[in-house]
C-alpha cells in the first residue's frame, strides 16, 4: 500500500462522501417537502371529489372542491371542532396516546386497535345547502388497511352517494377490486340503516338478486376475495355505528349541519 493509500485516509475520504450526500439528500428532502404537501393535499381532495360524485374530466379538482367544506368532529360528541383541518393529521392523531383511543376488542369490528377521538368529515354544498358528507374510513382487509371515503345523503344520513379507496395493498385482481368503478358503482344508493336504525349494509357472496326483499342493503361481494369483501363489510360497520361516526350521525339529524 502506498504511504497516501493508508486506511486512516481512505476511511475519512469514505466519511466525506457519506457526509456530503447526506448534506445533499437533506436539502432535496428539505426543498421538495412543500411539493409534497401540496400533492399530499390535492390526492386527498381528489378523492373527496370522487367519493362526492362531482369528478368532472373538463374541471380542475380545485374548482370541484369549492363546493367542499372541512369540519374536524370530536367523535365523542358528534360536534364540531375549533380545529383548522387543513392542520389535523387523523392518522398522526391515531398513534398519539393523547389524541386517540383504545379500541375495545369486543368492539374493534374493524380491527384498528386504535381511532383518533377527532376526524374530518366533507360537507358538500349545492344551491346554498348541503346535500350530501363524506366520511374518512379505514379498516383492516386481507393483506393490509383499507382507506377510503364513503358518502351519505345529508338528507337522510342513510343513502350511499358513493364510496372510492385511495389506499391498500390487497391483492391485485382479487380484493384489489376495490378500486374497481363498476364495483364502485354498485354502492350508490344503498341503504345503510334499516328501519329501526340499526346497521344492515352488508358484502354479500354472490350477485345481489334486485328483486329480493333487503336488496337495498346488500353489495355483490369481490370474486374470490372473501376476506377484503368483509373487511368492507365490517369497516363501515364500525365507523357509522356508535363507535366510530354515530354521534355526530345523530347529532345531524336532531339539529342539523
Amino acid at each position: 500500500m502506498a504511504p497516501n493509500e493508508s486506511a486512516g485516509r481512505t476511511l475519512g475520504v469514505a466519511l466525506g462522501v457519506c457526509l456530503v450526500c447526506s448534506l445533499l439528500v437533506s436539502a432535496a428532502a428539505v426543498s421538495l417537502r412543500p411539493r409534497q404537501m401540496r400533492n399530499m393535499l390535492l390526492d386527498r381532495r381528489t378523492n373527496v371529489v370522487r367519493a362526492a360524485g362531482l369528478m368532472h374530466p373538463d374541471r380542475s379538482i380545485e374548482e370541484q372542491y369549492e363546493r367542499i367544506r372541512a369540519r374536524v368532529v370530536d367523535l365523542a360528541t358528534g360536534e364540531y371542532v375549533d380545529v383548522d383541518p387543513a392542520d389535523f393529521d387523523q392518522r398522526s392523531a391515531a398513534r398519539d396516546p393523547d389524541r386517540s383511543v383504545t379500541i375495545p376488542g369486543d368492539r374493534d369490528v374493524a380491527d384498528i386497535r386504535r381511532r383518533a377521538q377527532q376526524a374530518t368529515v366533507y360537507l358538500v354544498e349545492e344551491d346554498g345547502r348541503v346535500d350530501r358528507i363524506v366520511f374518512p374510513v379505514h379498516g383492516l382487509g386481507l393483506w393490509s388497511v383499507m382507506y377510503g371515503f364513503v358518502a351519505l345523503d345529508a338528507s337522510d344520513l342513510n343513502t350511499i352517494r358513493g364510496l372510492v379507496f385511495y389506499e391498500h395493498g390487497e391483492t391485485p385482481g382479487l380484493g384489489g377490486e376495490i378500486d374497481n368503478p363498476r364495483w364502485q358503482a354498485q354502492w350508490e344508493g344503498k341503504k345503510v340503516f334499516g328501519p329501526e336504525g340499526d346497521l344492515r349494509i352488508s358484502v354479500v357472496k354472490g350477485p345481489v338478486d334486485p328483486e329480493r326483499e333487503g336488496a337495498e342493503y346488500r353489495v355483490d361481494g369481490l370474486s374470490g376475495a372473501t376476506l377484503t369483501s368483509r373487511g368492507v363489510e365490517r369497516m363501515l360497520h364500525y365507523w357509522l355505528s356508535e363507535n366510530g361516526f354515530g354521534e355526530y350521525i345523530d347529532r345531524i339529524r336532531q339539529r342539523g349541519v
